[in-house]
């Protein structure tokens, strides 16, 4: 465990997100067990995120035609590479998100599409897609206003399978999960509910340390 990345896709304060202080609690408690950890903070709605639309599809036939791209082209595919590149010199990664609607931010799939590269972060294979970033670990850390863990909400839950599969699909297994919900549903225990949270990320923040010591 050398360099994180903190991958955040709420554009709310921290005194406003019940998931970013959640977040920032687990990089506290694991730099406590790991202080050589470098982290790298990733913004989304700080940073420039290109989408994949049409400009950025036709670039890539071009590319694969060895034609000359136009500037704007360019200078998107030059963006989307230095966002893989960044991706690919971490080894841990923390995604903080926020459950919207029953689904991500739109940044933080920009952000996925950016590093779910063929020939890069996966391959095709006769036996089917391989994922390449083996050996990597990734936690995500998630405020839901809900309680989408269990009950009759539990099927509208489409965030965190996502993402693990998607991760899962190049190559990133060892997935760890801790969230904060029902802040919204019960507002006079979201103090209560944040705190639990965080000794569910103190633990993780433990035993991760330890997998990493003893690996």
């Amino acid at each position: 465990m050398k360099k994180l990345l903190y991958i955040n896709s709420n554009p709310k304060a921290m005194e406003h997100s019940y998931g970013l202080q959640l977040g920032h609690h687990f990089l506290e408690e694991l730099l406590k067990k790991n202080p050589e950890i470098q982290i790298e903070t990733i913004n989304l709605y700080d940073e420039v995120i290109p989408f994949i639309d049409g400009e950025v599809l036709d670039a890539w036939g071009k590319l694969a035609a060895g034609e000359e791209l136009s500037p704007s082209q360019s200078e998107k595919v030059t963006r989307m590479n230095e966002i893989l590149e960044q991706f690919l010199s971490a080894d841990t990664y923390v995604f903080a998100t926020p459950m919207w609607n029953l689904s991500y931010p739109p940044m933080l799939k920009a952000y996925i599409d950016n590093i779910v590269m063929a020939g890069r972060t996966f391959k095709y294979t006769e036996s089917g897609p391989q994922g390449l970033m083996t050996g990597k670990t990734a936690i995500h850390v998630q405020s839901r206003g809900g309680v989408y863990s269990e009950g009759p909400a539990q099927s509208f839950e489409f965030t965190n399978g996502y993402l693990q599969g998607v991760l899962a699909f190049i190559g990133i297994t060892d997935y760890h999960h801790v969230f904060v919900e029902g802040t919204a549903a019960a507002p006079d225990k979201a103090d209560e509910i944040l705190a639990a949270a965080k000794e569910k990320a103190s633990q993780l923040a433990v035993n991760l340390s330890n997998v990493n010591q003893n690996a």
